[in-house]
């Protein structure tokens, strides 16, 4: 990769660290506390958050169309000061209303400074040459669950709640901000319709001619175009509700299948380093590959994970979540290259919001409908998982993959 990718890459990347960390992990950290403090249950903590996510999927499309318009860093950086306002307001809640409104403010950073605007920032770069850099960018974001875990816990432990709440918040002044402020601009020499030529050689010809062909292909075959959109859509919403659902409830699988608690919680760790390892093999491995066959691959991993969990029981737990894990990090990566190589870079940032708000609603829904089904079928809601990791497998393979990139 060219310095300037490494230069954006790094950027990008770090700063989603710290996005990732603050919105994704802090609720599981705060709940308990905060909910003793104010009153009222922990559940309440997670409606904030669902609302967080219901808002940033209402917006994605709106601040993907920024993106496309002037690039992506003075979204990002809008971001920054937005979730700074989010957990400032949070950590001075005094009750319900206050800590709602705190949570739409989170949404709203969300929807600006999540995957969605950081893909769509790097492809208004470097176009239809970003699927190393979108790689990358997954790469280390995927160190936010141990960010996210380890600094809120400690900060937590020794200054309260509130305390952590405005550490994330002076985070994201502090760290994030001035690191997407480093973000390269887009080549002033290239208009959003000629996104494809963001290198310079005979392999950005060959890239543009591709990215023509593919939005040829597109507008000349609208019904087939809608149709792949809709395909996605599913994809990633039912990638997100299975996530966010083993994210939430993975511990108290375990334990429903004989492991420990205490070791569950040790197992369920093993979802973050086994989704970075994932990205790695995706750089590795399948990048000469059309995106496609790699998610074909990583899609097949849940559900053979948890068929196999529910046979061989306790025994088989590490070796599920992390089988888990690595295909969860390979489908994480594909909501930016998928995209990308089968619509080319033109209005990508608006097509990510569209194509993505599906998955916040799904991520929103799925701690309650999956907890929901837990308490009603133990461990066998493993079945409905499987299934729905299944149907994804399904959805991907309905999608032609043409000629590669």
């Amino acid at each position: 990769m060219s310095n300037l990718v490494y230069r954006a890459v790094s950027v990008v990347g770090i700063a989603q660290i710290v996005s990732y960390a603050a919105a994704n992990y802090l609720p599981a950290v705060i709940a308990t506390p905060a909910s003793i403090e104010l009153g009222f249950s922990s559940t309440t903590i997670f409606a904030g958050f669902s609302l967080s996510l219901a808002i940033a999927g209402l917006c994605g499309p709106f601040t993907g169309k920024l993106v496309d318009a002037m690039g992506g860093r003075p979204v990002l950086i809008l971001s920054n000061i937005i979730f700074a306002s989010g957990f400032t307001l949070l950590g001075f809640a005094q009750g319900l209303g206050v800590l709602l409104m705190a949570y739409a403010v989170i949404g709203l950073g969300m929807a600006a400074g999540l995957f969605e605007v950081a893909f769509a920032s790097i492809v208004r770069i470097f176009g239809k040459n970003s699927r190393n850099a979108i790689t990358g960018v997954s790469l280390l974001a995927g160190f936010a669950s141990v960010a996210g875990w380890t600094l809120s816990v400690y900060v937590q432990d020794r200054y309260g709640w509130r305390g952590v709440c405005w550490f994330w918040a002076g985070m994201h002044l502090l760290i994030a901000l001035p690191l997407n402020a480093l973000l390269p601009s887009p080549p002033a020499t290239l208009s959003i319709k000629n996104q494809g030529i963001a290198s310079r050689g005979n392999s950005s010809l060959t890239q543009n001619s591709h990215q023509k062909q593919v939005e040829n292909e597109t507008k000349s075959n609208p019904r087939a175009g809608m149709r792949t959109t809709i395909l996605l859509a599913f994809i990633f919403a039912a990638s997100a509700f299975i996530g966010m659902g083993l994210m939430s409830h993975l511990p108290r699988l375990l334990e429903g299948i004989g492991v420990p608690l205490a070791v569950a919680f040790t197992v369920g760790a093993l979802v973050g380093p086994a989704q970075i390892i994932g990205r790695i093999l995706d750089f590795l491995f399948l990048g000469r590959l059309h995106p496609l066959i790699g998610t074909r691959l990583a899609a097949l991993a849940h559900p053979i994970s948890a068929i196999a969990l529910l046979i061989f029981g306790a025994p088989f737990a590490a070796v599920s979540v992390v089988l888990h894990g690595l295909g969860n990090g390979i489908l994480i990566i594909s909501r930016g290259t998928l995209p990308l190589a089968l619509f080319g870079a033109q209005g990508y940032g608006q097509r990510q919001g569209w194509l993505m708000m599906p998955s916040r609603f799904a991520q929103a829904a799925s701690p309650f409908v999956f907890g929901l089904a837990l308490t009603a079928w133990g461990e066998n809601v493993l079945w409905l998982s499987a299934a729905l990791g299944l149907s994804i497998f399904g959805a991907l393979c309905l999608i032609p993959i043409g000629r590669s990139e």
